[in-house]
């Protein structure tokens, strides 16, 4: 019913382009940027620990973390 992932992004580190198959919860496990490159530009965000925020099937971006520290976060996708 749901798949979830543990991203750890290091420092500069990115996703790579994709596009999301399902709606989906981010959960934040450290605090810090994450700037989302879209097809419309970029977007940095600033976000909290324990922060979420969800978003629906059908969102295409690219996520870098900026910080110069790991960012942490647990994505929720809803099957």
């Amino acid at each position: 019913r749901v798949i979830i992932t543990e991203w750890r992004l290091p420092p500069g580190a990115e996703t790579g382009w994709h596009r999301h198959g399902h709606d989906y919860v981010v959960v934040c496990l450290t605090g810090g940027k994450l700037l989302a490159e879209t097809a419309d530009g970029h977007v940095e965000t600033e976000l909290r620990f324990g922060q979420a925020y969800a978003r629906p099937a059908g969102v295409e971006h690219y996520i870098v973390n900026p910080n110069g520290t790991e960012f942490a976060f647990i994505e929720i996708e809803l099957k």
